[in-house]
């Protein structure tokens, strides 16, 4: 009896004890040395992977994702590692498309669950624009996945060097976008990440995500006069004989009503550098937070405005962006946040349609800019906003902060009913507060002077329609 329940009791210990170290096994780290050998490793669940430091060249794929990470539950460690990526890639017609429905070019996608990786330098070269303008470095749509510094730093996109004056996408123009966050992914990190955007396209943009976390990155891009554009002797904005895609307004730049490039404004020439989109196909983003984040020298800093589930945006610092520093919307916080003027607005609550945001901004130094003299612009109902600065002589005498106007960017519908209803303002700065007609039920406290707008400036204000 005894010798039975022995070996019971064995057989027992052995069945239990294999599926351990079975994963025992598969949590070893695994070194990799080359390209193919890390390839093999990407649609495996629950392995440690760690990539021998030093420059590899992407020059070659199978399909319009050239890297896909589909294996769950699974790290991969390339701290000390350069991916090259040949933008030539991006122009293939011959690679097999994606079965998601989405026919974007990407360098590298992550799609599987659980998943971190880190540590990578990622750089595209070559001047080859990609096919589409949907181009991208990072594609991430997986489930509590994590970015983690990695450094990206874009090239490829046509025609360069005139950010958004000839369009968004379409027709000539080609994007090469930093990293994108889309539908189907939740619980998504990007941490210590930096996006260096020497292309046309978004630095770091979500579509479809809920729950993101976005801390402690980091976002450049570069500016450039529109006097430089126009002292060009040849080159596509020379072709066109300086006349640019739309008139009036593009994207935070004034051009002639003719579509005349003008003299005296300054351009992005990325797009913005952390941006939420409302939604993909339907799936709405939702619940995303933004911390400690810096961005400079793009079109917009932080974008949370275009996204109504209300988003979050803690200590984070903008600088020299060209359209606003920050786009806020509906439900929104922004909290403990800076950023300066210089080339547009430091922040804007633009959208009628918007309720209930909070905000506190301080305002940088905006001396020496270019090109505005709007500090910030509140429309819609129920907003508090705190503005204060650590020097007054930060902001120059010429700017205002505005309620109730078309100025500067974000309305999109030209028959809007202009207004600023229930706004809670406490301005700490010594800057005038104007008040635009529409502006109802204003609770202002102003350390600067606050007036009703004159009837010349509302008639300038109703003319001013036009899709910003």
């Amino acid at each position: 009896m005894n010798k039975q329940i022995y070996v019971a009791f064995t057989l027992l210990v052995l069945l239990f004890s294999s599926p351990a170290q079975s994963a025992n096994t598969t949590n070893k780290v695994i070194e990799v040395s080359s390209l193919s050998e890390f390839r093999s490793y990407l649609d495996k669940d629950n392995v440690k992977v760690k990539m021998k430091a030093g420059n590899y060249q992407i020059d070659t794929a199978l399909k319009n994702r050239f890297i896909e990470i589909t294996g769950h539950n699974s790290y991969y460690d390339l701290r000390g590692v350069r991916f090259m990526v040949d933008s030539k890639l991006f122009s293939r017609n011959d690679l097999t498309k994606s079965n998601d429905g989405n026919s974007m070019y990407c360098a590298i996608e992550i799609s599987g669950k659980d998943v971190t990786f880190e540590g990578l330098y990622i750089e595209t070269y070559g001047d080859t624009p990609g096919r589409q303008s949907k181009n991208k470095i990072f594609n991430l749509v997986g489930e509590n996945v994590t970015l983690k510094d990695v450094e990206v730093r874009t090239t490829g996109s046509s025609p360069w060097g005139f950010g958004y004056l000839y369009g968004l996408g379409g027709n000539d123009v080609r994007k090469m976008n930093g990293i994108r966050i889309g539908y189907p992914a939740k619980n998504v990190k990007v941490l210590g990440c930096q996006v260096h955007m020497r292309a046309m396209g978004h630095a770091i943009f979500l579509q479809g995500a809920e729950n993101t976390l976005i801390e402690n990155c980091q976002v450049d891009g570069l500016l450039r006069t529109t006097d430089a554009i126009l002292a060009e002797t040849s080159g596509y904005a020379f072709d066109k004989k300086f006349y640019a895609g739309k008139n009036n307004y593009i994207e935070g730049t004034i051009v002639g009503e003719d579509g005349k490039i003008l003299p005296g404004e300054i351009i992005s020439l990325s797009e913005d550098g952390i941006r939420m989109y409302p939604d993909y196909e339907g799936h709405p983003t939702k619940n995303t937070t933004v911390k400690n984040c810096k961005v400079t020298q793009m079109r917009r800093g932080i974008c949370t405005g275009l996204s109504t589930s209300g988003d979050q945006v803690i200590d984070c610092e903008v600088r020299d962006c060209v359209a606003t520093g920050y786009n806020i919307g509906n439900e929104d916080k922004v909290i403990n946040c800076s950023a300066d003027a210089k080339y547009g607005e430091a922040f804007c609550i633009p959208y009628t349609n918007a309720k209930n945001a909070q905000v506190e901004i301080k305002i940088l130094d905006s001396r020496n800019g270019r090109a505005n003299n709007l500090l910030a612009k509140i429309n819609g109902t129920g907003h508090k906003v705190v503005i204060s600065t650590a020097n007054p002589e930060w902001i120059p005498d010429a700017m205002a902060i505005k309620l109730s106007v078309w100025e500067g960017y974000g309305n999109f519908d030209e028959k809007a009913t202009m207004h600023a209803t229930n706004i809670s303002l406490d301005n700490k700065t010594m800057t005038k507060v104007i008040t635009y007609k529409g502006t109802k039920n204003a609770e202002i406290k102003s350390a600067g002077g606050v007036r009703e707008a004159t009837d010349s400036e509302n008639a300038i204000n109703e003319s001013n329609r036009t899709k910003r």
